[in-house]
């Protein structure tokens, strides 16, 4: 299978953007501030479906990527630690004209959000994370045991979880995206569109590095300095969005990043919803996300 899965309609435009010496695919609608929007696993930009349509209405420029091994964007093999993924991200600011931008990320895009915020705060204006802990407090994730966790255990065997999550037409990527998920979603067309996204080419081996530079770095010199740099503090604005039914990430886990943000914070629990509240409850989602950027926007002045 081609990358063609990555490219579905709609009122958006499809772009290739270069960026740190990678190619990245981009889905972009709207004029006005730019807002960066990062997936998590084990999905692609499509997962952001409805917030590029809200914020591009309410005057924002999205532009939701496919990140390094995800979808159409390129697919090297190597390059899956946090910190290249940050200076992915920062380096797509830069390619998409701007200085800065706002970040919105989902679990592991939301994680590269944090690490921007320590690596290239120039080009976070402001950072919202849906279901994503800081990482300099994961170790409380670590402790709970959850199936997020479970996932990352079983993601450290060499290639038998690559075949696992192809086999049957990626049936599996399904049941997690399932399992981790409130009651009622995802529906036929979001499940499809994952397993097929997921079974383009090297995407199930790119998307396990991740997790494994995540764990395996913890005992390693780049992993000590990654967290010992994490463990400054955040200075931009930043809104927590949370489901209240997610086992893959709790609410406990994650909001313990308040004591890491130095500026305006605000953290936003979405009932009834799993790992994808974006997904699951969109409209709620897209309205805690364009109601906190006028907030960010009124008060830029005073920062």
């Amino acid at each position: 299978m081609d990358d063609s899965a990555a490219y579905v309609d709609g009122p958006w435009t499809h772009r290739v953007v270069s960026a740190a010496g990678t190619r990245f695919h981009v889905a972009e609608a709207g004029e006005g501030p730019l807002v960066l929007l990062l997936h998590g696993f084990p999905q692609f930009w499509w997962a952001w479906r409805s917030q590029i349509i809200a914020l591009a209405a309410a005057g924002y420029r999205a532009a939701a990527v496919d990140l390094r091994g995800y979808g159409a964007s390129d697919k090297p093999p190597r390059g899956y630690d946090m910190v290249t993924l940050a200076q992915d991200a920062a380096g797509l600011v830069r390619s998409l004209g701007e200085a800065e931008a706002v970040v919105v990320g989902h679990g592991l895009g939301g994680v590269i959000g944090w690490t921007m915020t320590a690596y290239h705060p120039r080009a976070v204006r402001a950072l919202a994370t849906v279901a994503a802990p800081h990482p300099a407090r994961a170790a409380r994730l670590a402790a709970s045991g959850g199936p997020g966790v479970r996932h990352m255990l079983r993601a450290q065997v060499p290639v038998l979880p690559e075949h696992r999550l192809l086999a049957d037409g990626c049936v599996r990527v399904g049941d997690l995206i399932r399992q981790w998920s409130g009651p009622g979603w995802p529906d036929e067309e979001a499940e499809e569109r994952y397993r097929r996204a997921f079974a383009i080419p090297k995407v199930s081996h790119c998307s396990l590095e991740y997790h494994r530079w995540i764990f395996r770095s913890r005992w390693r010199p780049d992993g000590a300095r990654y967290a010992a740099r994490m463990r400054a503090p955040v200075r931009v604005p930043v809104l927590q969005l949370h489901g209240a039914l997610d086992q893959a990430c709790s609410a406990e886990a994650a909001r313990v990043a308040r004591r890491l943000v130095d500026g305006p914070y605000r953290w936003r629990q979405v009932a009834g919803a799993g790992h994808f509240p974006h997904e699951e409850r969109p409209e709620e989602v897209s309205g805690a996300l364009v109601e906190w950027l006028a907030d960010v926007d009124g008060t830029r002045g005073e920062r």
